[in-house]
């Protein structure tokens, strides 16, 4: 299935359980567990609501990303700063799973019950330069947080 966001990806393990994956606080489906591992899951989830919830509420959003060590600029890939333009949060609801079957090429669909539909929120950097763009996941950023400490 693909994935429903257009940007391209810096991630070290992207996607390593897609869309369907079990377990956990929902906000991670489709991106990677981190340095540690699943072991490490659990933080890095509890860490990307926390983040997304203190931004959501901060009066200075701009303040609340240089307190929390956000980059506002970065080197391209052609040598041109990238600047810091956009911080989206995007709200999905994951209404049911759908996989391989066997021996079909159909998808095996298995819509949710009410009490299985599951919020799942993402947060995304967006840098620009004259000649290049790039979407940081918030996850991306907090791996490597975590990796540095």
């Amino acid at each position: 299935m693909p994935h429903d966001h257009p940007h391209h990806h810096h991630h070290a393990q992207a996607h390593a359980y897609g869309h369907n994956h079990d377990g956990g606080h929902d906000h991670l489906r489709s991106h990677p567990i981190g340095p540690g591992g699943p072991a490490n899951a659990a933080e890095l989830q509890t860490l990307a609501a926390s983040f997304i919830d203190g931004f959501r509420q901060a009066a200075d959003k701009t303040s609340y990303l240089r307190i929390a060590g956000v980059p506002f600029q970065r080197d391209g890939a052609d040598g041109l700063t990238l600047n810091l333009v956009d911080a989206e949060i995007q709200s999905n609801w994951q209404l049911g799973s759908a996989s391989p079957g066997f021996a079909s090429r159909e998808l095996v669909y298995m819509p949710y019950p009410g009490k299985m539909v599951r919020e799942r929120e993402r947060m995304t950097f967006t840098y620009v330069s004259l000649t290049e763009r790039l979407d940081v996941d918030l996850l991306e950023f907090l791996t490597g947080r975590l990796a540095e400490a």
